[in-house]
């Protein structure tokens, strides 16, 4: 019986073992899919024409419809990285450069940016947390205001250098970090009008501890209509998937908040945003 104990433990521990093995294995390929990405693809791409979206789906016609009725409307994509945080960095990076042509928003948005640290504190964020990522986004909403309005020569070098800021971990992470402070700082502080879009039992607060904040968390409604608000941005969001019906070859776009004026422009594909250029 003791052997039969010894043996049924060695199995048992081999199970064991090759359930460790197999979860160590599957961490091992996530990590290099992320390598693979961060490789391959930029934080913020090029200027692409739309056209080159019909070469991903040449072999699929409802998406080719979706395609040409986008292309009615849009000449220009630009891509971001797939890495969860696309909505932050396509956003951030889209309004931005908005900016740079209109000098009276960048006036408002400035006023909303500058105050955004103190009311994050008065919520009872952590100023020592919040401090580094204010200033490193401040720093590049001031250099964006420095040229707005200015002449084309100035805005092409601006323009180059907030790409090359927006391509480089260290700036572009801090600002997405700082937005989705901004985006829970929103929810939390409009916590009985939000807690309609949560679904189960969790509050608030905890849903932005684990969907918001954390980094590499992929966006949804919820967290567009908190930055939007917050923010006192328009954003239109056109929405790519396979649709049924009337809308099969229409791609649909939502406004938030309803019934604003979109400054910024986003393609949503399932899991991930681009930005779109009329």
């Amino acid at each position: 019986m003791a052997d039969d104990a010894s043996s049924s433990s060695g199995c048992a521990g081999n199970i064991i073992d090759n359930s460790i093995n197999q979860d160590e294995l599957i961490m091992k390929q996530q990590r290099e899919i992320e390598k693979e990405i961060s490789e391959t693809i930029p934080l913020v791409g090029e200027l692409e024409a739309l056209s080159s979206l019909e070469k991903e789906y040449n072999e699929d016609p409802v998406y080719l419809l979706k395609v040409k009725d986008l292309s009615s409307k849009y000449k220009y994509i630009r891509r971001t990285r797939p890495d969860g945080n696309c909505f932050f960095r396509a956003f951030s990076y889209a309004y931005l450069e908005h900016l740079l042509t209109d000098k009276s928003e960048f006036d408002k948005f400035y006023e909303i940016a500058k105050n955004s640290k103190e009311i994050l504190v008065a919520l009872g964020f952590s100023q020592f947390t919040v401090e580094d990522f204010y200033e490193t986004f401040m720093e590049v909403v001031q250099r964006v205001g420095e040229q707005a309005g200015g002449s084309p020569d100035s805005l092409d070098s601006v323009r180059a250098e907030l790409h090359d800021k927006f391509n480089k971990q260290g700036y572009s992470d801090y600002i997405v970090v700082y937005l989705r402070l901004v985006t829970s700082g929103q929810l939390q502080t409009e916590n009985d009008f939000y807690q309609n879009f949560i679904e189960g039992p969790r509050t608030v607060t905890e849903f932005c501890r684990q969907e918001v904040e954390p980094m590499y968390k992929e966006s949804d409604h919820i967290h567009i209509i908190a930055l939007s608000n917050a923010l006192n941005v328009g954003v239109r969001v056109k929405y790519m998937d396979r649709g049924e019906g009337s809308q099969v070859s229409q791609v649909i776009a939502h406004d938030f908040p309803e019934g604003s004026k979109p400054l910024v422009h986003l393609l949503y594909r399932p899991g991930h945003y681009d930005i779109l250029y009329a």
